[in-house]
């Protein structure tokens, strides 16, 4: 007997974080839907069409824009800073490594920053399926090279091997952003010219401190170590602790990007592959952060008032349309109601026309008026009274005068002309 109780005494405590679980409070609660809910991936098809327009970057710059993608606040912040001062002071700021270096090239960070909800929903991807992310451009990059666009020039050097396609920078001490149409560039060639052009070359700093692995599907440091085109561009890059370190080493992702609500509507218009393809269902991801909040999106708090006198005369600061198209690159904004058509009035029928009035003389049509050059006094011109002033003018000169004028001088006699063929005396 004492064996049995020894034996129910030993199990007992074994098991006792377990009985205590199923009897604590949480047993009886049912689980809720946000945790029975799964993450809605993207289709192959829906990343075709997100990595689209940066599938064929060169692939030192385009490790940096993928980690870039989920710390969307620095992108937006670093965008603004690159307007107004350019790329001095970059390396100071505190925003992460991968924005500092997207910042580097004003092209690629303006355009991230102009689609907000494409750069975010991009960052989602990479959070949750890097490796789908980096098969997809594999596929984008098979396709642009199949259809004759994708070779090496003078600006990048393209890799073929049997896995995969890469891209690296040709000229050692510059780095060229290719541009292109993705509705275009994966599908034919153009009818003239070329499919894809580039920008003016950027200088290739130690900012570029991360390459794409595509045997193992990630994106990796290198700390400018290593051959191709990081032995060719070392000696021209002049190394700082800024971004050679370490701690760099282990490649760290925002995962809060996954919190940010997406206007699907925007992402919608970027189709560039699949025209048939929408995210309609990623509306479930929305759907599931406001559950999380408990916040709908009508009902989200205003944001806080500006303490600006001037502005808060002139401006309903409080209104949350005023963010509405910030930050959304030519975002659709609502069209103004169009007004009701008006009843068009019934056609009457004709009437018989009235017979003509008999012929009347035409009024005689009334002078119109000189134009004055002199002012308005002209038109007060009297031709009689202007008569009789000439008149009595001419009688005062026909009068004699009152004083008889001295008679002339007599003049010499002329001397008679000499005849034809005289000499005139000297």
């Amino acid at each position: 007997m004492r064996k049995v109780l020894a034996c129910l005494l030993v199990f007992c405590l074994a098991n006792l974080p377990l009985l205590e679980a199923a009897s604590g409070p949480s047993a009886a609660r049912p689980m809720t839907q946000e945790e029975n809910y799964s993450y809605e991936a993207f289709s192959p098809e829906q990343l075709d069409n997100l990595l689209a327009p940066i599938a064929l970057y060169p692939d030192p710059l385009l490790s940096q824009v993928l980690v870039a993608a989920t710390f969307v606040d620095d992108v937006d912040e670093a965008a603004r800073w690159v307007r107004a001062n350019g790329v001095r002071g970059i390396d100071e700021q505190p925003w992460d490594v991968s924005v500092r270096a997207v910042a580097h090239y004003p092209l690629v960070i303006e355009r991230m920053a102009d689609r907000i909800d494409w750069t975010t929903s991009l960052g989602q991807a990479y959070v949750n399926q890097s490796t789908d992310v980096m098969i997809s451009i594999q596929r984008l990059r098979r396709l642009a090279h199949n259809a004759g666009n994708l070779f090496t020039t003078p600006q990048q050097q393209v890799l073929i091997e049997e896995d995969y396609i890469s891209i690296v920078p040709y000229d050692a001490a510059y780095l060229y952003v290719p541009i292109y149409d993705p509705y275009i560039c994966y599908y034919r060639r153009p009818v003239w010219g070329l499919a894809i052009t580039f920008s003016i070359g950027f200088i290739i700093g130690a900012w570029l401190n991360r390459d794409c692995d595509w045997h193992h599907h990630r994106i990796y440091y290198h700390g400018w170590q290593g051959r191709g085109w990081v032995e060719r561009s070392r000696p021209h890059v002049h190394l700082s602790a800024i971004y050679v370190d370490r701690r760099y080493e282990s490649v760290v992702v925002n995962r809060r990007i996954m919190d940010r609500h997406v206007i699907l509507g925007n992402i919608n218009r970027y189709n560039s592959v699949h025209r048939d393809v929408n995210y309609n269902n990623i509306r479930t991801n929305n759907e599931r952060l406001n559950r999380q909040n408990h916040v709908r999106p009508a009902e989200q708090p205003a944001r806080p008032p500006v303490n600006n006198r001037t502005i808060n005369r002139n401006i309903d600061t409080t209104n949350p349309r005023l963010d509405q198209y910030r930050g959304h690159e030519g975002a659709k904004r609502p069209e103004r109601p169009v007004p009701a058509p008006q009843p068009q009035a019934r056609p009457q029928p004709a009437r018989p026309a009235p017979p003509p009035p008999a012929a009347r003389p035409a009024p005689a049509p009334t002078p119109r008026p000189a134009p004055r050059v002199f002012g308005r006094d002209e038109g007060n011109f009297d031709p009689r009274a202007s008569s009789q002033r000439g008149q009595s003018s001419r009688q005062q000169m026909s009068q004699p005068r009152s004083t008889p004028r001295a008679a002339p001088a007599p003049r010499a006699p002329s001397k008679p002309a000499p005849a034809a063929g005289a000499r005139r005396k000297p």
